[in-house]
């Protein structure tokens, strides 16, 4: 006897009709746009609840959650999608163990998982089970970070403990005007604080993606946010011992860069766009960039040369001058760690006068945030390489993937400066019993000058590998990685490190 259960439609029809009131897409939906058309697999969707009396919780086949597996441009890939309208998506002992099934097989297969969040939270008649589910998919998510790639798209609500489970992932990309995330909501605010907020303003995509970084990008809707997961495992491996993706391309490694011959400015103090150097080396001028509107003044994100991923981190001189704060010191950290999980290999692009400097940074600790990042490079292991284009000042210089801390290969510009600190302020420490003295300052400026804004120092000691001209860098950057290739490290054996959290 054939069953009379629509499972592409488990919710009331009044529930699906709230959902696209909303502006939102059904699980199912949100799975047609994420996946290839006909691969969605789906596992456990007979599984009920284990409520019992004295609540009246109707049973309903799939428990809130839609799990299984799929193609992404012809790539395998896990998923996991809340149905908000079963249950609110609710998590219950048994939506739990769905979403730990599929992942504990995507870790057994080696494959990316993409979970879906759009969920009321902890189903309150279950206590404690939904309690110790959120733990299990916790524990989860630990496990497989730096195995397989973890992907999160929170599509409407996810508060209290639930927000967790996004955090511990790679990728947290957020919808504007429907998702919201906050560990504690604006009544309990209310109540507490007397507070008054809505819940975007608490927690919101802008909210995230701008001010807390908790999501890497912010998108207008359902189908752009699942739109831009596509483009991303573009960029990404299957896991920790796969080789990333190649893509064709007809642009030849040869292709010479002639608008870099401008691109840095004859005044030392004029800001430039870095990722106009970023774009010109890529194939095709492609770069995916990751949290472009958190911490502005550092950019991370990805590009191919040879059809091969690369992880990039670059100063961008048009804001802060390009100097190091504590939000950017977290953001490029965090992005190098992923890189070297996976390994994709790392081009840094160095633009950088210092560290912030300020009793708001060094209250906040700016000592150990940038140990963070120095940290992530020092421990990395995939290939390097490094391009100073102008400036590379002090400790800034050293944790901007240095020579000194494992970069494989660094290139200057004849452009680049590499000091201690700039002239103006090297002189007034050198020689602050002649501040008053004009002439004697300028002619101390014009030899400080000539002595450091240049690469050759740091190329005379084995700093840098060799001093390009602009116009060359693509072809010279491309031979790099490709000597890099086969690189092998061996490390000390050790349980792990203690980073500078």
């Amino acid at each position: 006897m054939a069953s009379s259960i629509d499972w592409r439609h488990r919710g009331s029809q009044d529930g699906r009709s709230a959902q696209h009131n909303r502006g939102k897409l059904t699980a199912h939906e949100r799975l047609e746009v994420l996946l290839d058309e006909g691969s969605f697999q789906e596992v456990d969707r007979f599984v009920t609840h284990r409520c019992v009396e004295p609540f009246d919780v109707p049973e309903t086949p799939g428990d809130g959650v839609v799990s299984g597996w799929g193609k992404i441009n012809g790539r395998r890939v896990c998923v996991v999608a809340q149905d908000f309208t079963v249950l609110g998506g609710s998590l219950s002992e048994a939506n739990s163990g769905k979403i730990c099934k599929v992942l504990d097989l995507a870790l057994k297969c080696g494959l990316p998982i993409i979970y879906l969040n759009d969920s009321g939270g902890a189903r309150i008649q279950e206590g404690v089970g939904s309690l110790a589910g959120y733990g299990e998919v916790f524990r989860r998510n630990v496990e497989a970070s730096g195995v397989i790639p973890q992907i999160s798209v929170v599509m409407g609500p996810c508060a209290g403990g639930a927000v967790y489970s996004p955090a511990l992932t790679d990728f947290v990309f957020m919808v504007r005007e429907t998702s919201y995330m906050f560990l504690t909501g604006p009544q309990v605010l209310k109540t507490v604080t007397n507070e008054s907020v809505t819940p975007s303003e608490l927690g919101g995509a802008d909210v995230h993606s701008r001010i807390s970084s908790v999501a890497d990008a912010a998108f207008e809707s359902d189908v752009e946010a699942l739109e831009h997961v596509r483009v991303l495992l573009e960029y990404l491996p299957a896991n920790n011992r796969a080789d990333g993706p190649s893509a064709g391309t007809l642009d030849s490694t040869d292709r010479r860069c002639v608008e870099l011959d401008s691109l840095v400015p004859e005044s030392r103090s004029m800001p430039y766009d870095m990722r106009k150097l970023v774009r010109s080396i890529a194939d095709d001028g492609d770069f995916l960039e990751i949290q472009a509107q958190h911490a502005e003044n550092m950019l991370t994100g990805f590009i191919r040369i040879e059809g091969r991923p690369i992880g990039v981190v670059a100063n961008q001189p048009m804001v802060l001058a390009g100097c190091i704060d504590i939000l950017a010191s977290r953001k490029a950290a965090r992005f190098v760690r992923f890189c070297d999980a996976f390994s994709i290999p790392i081009f840094t692009a160095v633009d950088v006068p210092g560290f912030l400097p300020g009793r708001t940074q060094e209250h906040g600790g700016i000592i150990k945030h940038g140990a963070k990042l120095l940290y992530a490079y020092a421990e990395a292991t995939v290939p390097m390489v490094s391009l100073i284009a102008r400036k590379a000042y002090g400790g800034a210089y050293l944790v901007m993937g240095s020579k000194h801390l494992g970069a494989d290969i660094t290139f200057a510009w004849p452009t680049a400066e590499i000091a201690v600190m700039g002239a103006k302020g090297a002189l007034e420490v050198l020689y602050r019993k002649h501040a008053d003295d004009t002439d004697f300052m300028a002619d101390r400026m014009r030899t400080y000058e000539r002595r450091f804004s240049s690469p050759m120092p740091a190329a005379e000691r084995g700093y840098v590998d060799d001093v390009i001209l602009p116009v060359e860098t693509r072809r010279r950057v491309a031979t790099a990685f490709e000597l890099l290739r086969e690189k092998s490290v061996q490390t000390r054996w050790k349980k792990h490190g203690n980073i500078p959290l």
